[in-house]
């Protein structure tokens, strides 16, 4: 059962939840950005670097679990 807490797949889903979560609170975030701080705007590129690296994560991991096709 611990294998499966630590495998690939679920990684995925956690990763893939993660960026989900980052796109709704980006999005939030945007919405109510019409007088936006310079806080508020510095959090919002945090917040995008991370859901980037997230995103190139996840493409790594499907990379890896997806079998090589044959030639």
């Amino acid at each position: 059962m611990d294998a499966n807490l630590h495998s690939p797949q679920r990684r995925l889903i956690e990763l893939r939840i993660e960026h989900a979560d980052l796109d709704a609170m980006i999005d939030r975030m945007g919405e109510q950005a019409g007088v936006a701080q310079t806080n508020d705007e510095l959090s919002l590129r945090r917040l995008k670097k991370r859901r980037l690296a997230l995103r190139d994560e996840i493409a790594r991991l499907e990379r890896e679990l997806m079998p090589d096709e044959p030639a």
